[in-house]
């Protein structure tokens, strides 16, 4: 890959503009950092707040260009190569580093695996940064990994940087998406708390039928061959619903989806037993609006979306984050009053 395409920061940001309105608490932070940015789920959610990304960085090409397209911020490449004192300073750091070393798709090795080891680039940059606050995301098998081994270490590393650390397994689902994907998410504040302020997860979920498009091209369908195959086989209670075939190939069906994955068969998701997703269909159960632009081909689109972190999910740990902030602050200028 020719990272010369990729020029060194700052020649490559462009401002971000913030929406009209921000909560009245943002001052505590102004400025992030999108570390294995993907195509942008956490800048989706930050830049919801108003929050200005000032670097990020992620290793696929394709969702480099996806990024850059939607955000004009074009992310450098491989974090291992990039110098932390090259970071520009930040309030927030975000971070969705690989998952595939504790993923149950994977072979689960954990610090084992090269991947894993990508944390420590993350532990790395935190050491001369220091930003006000870190949040991370991985698969939720993260929390069981090694016995909880793992998530300890993780958890032991950023404390040992002076910042108080919570993790908590958090679904779509609960928080206003059709589809049930679990992610764990790791905060840490230098702002001291006692009990992280997790938001709830009330939210009622957007019906499927707002997800789907209308009429979607005719390539999606699948063969004749494999839609009845699937309706001798399973009848559906909900309609619209989206059937999924697991790895011992039982067919199961929902009015929401079952998370996507970015190399899963053309065939683990089928609405309605006969056609797949669209790659709108996709980016929109991640929680992308419809303004951001898909400019893949189909296939990149369908990985990217798979890797992507639900916007919903990210947004609830920097509305916990602000409130954790807020809360400390509020408690210091009690004491000290």
């Amino acid at each position: 890959m020719d990272d010369t395409k990729f020029p060194a920061f700052p020649a490559l940001v462009r401002a971000v503009s913030a929406p009209k309105t921000k909560p009245e608490y943002l001052d505590e932070l102004h400025t992030f950092v999108d570390m294995f940015c993907g195509i942008g789920g956490f800048h989706q959610a930050a830049a919801s707040f108003g929050m200005k990304c000032v670097f990020a960085s992620d290793i696929d090409e394709e969702a480099r260009k996806t990024y850059a397209h939607n955000f004009g911020i074009v992310p450098v490449g491989d974090i291992s190569r990039i110098r932390a004192e090259d970071v520009p300073d930040h309030d927030l750091f975000c971070a969705g580093f690989p998952c595939q070393p504790f993923s149950i798709i994977g072979k689960r090795q954990g610090f084992s695996d090269m991947r894993g080891t990508l944390f420590f680039e993350i532990i790395r940059i935190l050491k001369v940064k220091r930003p006000k606050a870190v949040l991370l995301e991985n698969v939720k098998q993260l929390k069981t990994a090694d016995k909880g081994a793992i998530i300890a270490r993780m958890t032991k590393e950023l404390r040992d940087l002076d910042y108080c650390v919570d993790s908590k397994i958090l679904n779509a689902l609960d928080y206003g998406l059709p589809q049930k994907r679990e992610r764990v998410l790791i905060v840490a504040t230098l702002a001291p708390f006692d009990k992280f302020p997790w938001p709830k997860g009330d939210k009622p979920m957007k019906p499927l039928s707002e997800i789907l498009e209308k009429k979607p091209d005719g390539k999606f369908f699948v063969s004749d061959r494999i839609r009845k195959s699937r309706l001798a086989t399973h009848k559906s209670e909900f309609k619209p619903s989206i059937w999924h075939e697991n790895k011992s190939g039982n067919i199961s069906s929902y009015p929401y989806s079952c998370a996507l994955r970015a190399g899963a068969s053309y065939n683990y998701l089928l609405v309605n037993g006969e056609r797949r997703l669209t790659p709108r269909e996709m980016h929109r159960l991640q929680g992308f609006p419809d303004s951001f632009e898909i400019i893949s081909t189909d296939s990149q689109a369908r990985k990217q979306a798979g890797n992507a972190v639900p916007v919903p999910l990210v947004v609830a740990g920097i509305e916990g984050i602000l409130n954790a902030i807020r809360s400390s602050e509020t408690s210091r200028r009690s004491k000290s009053a």
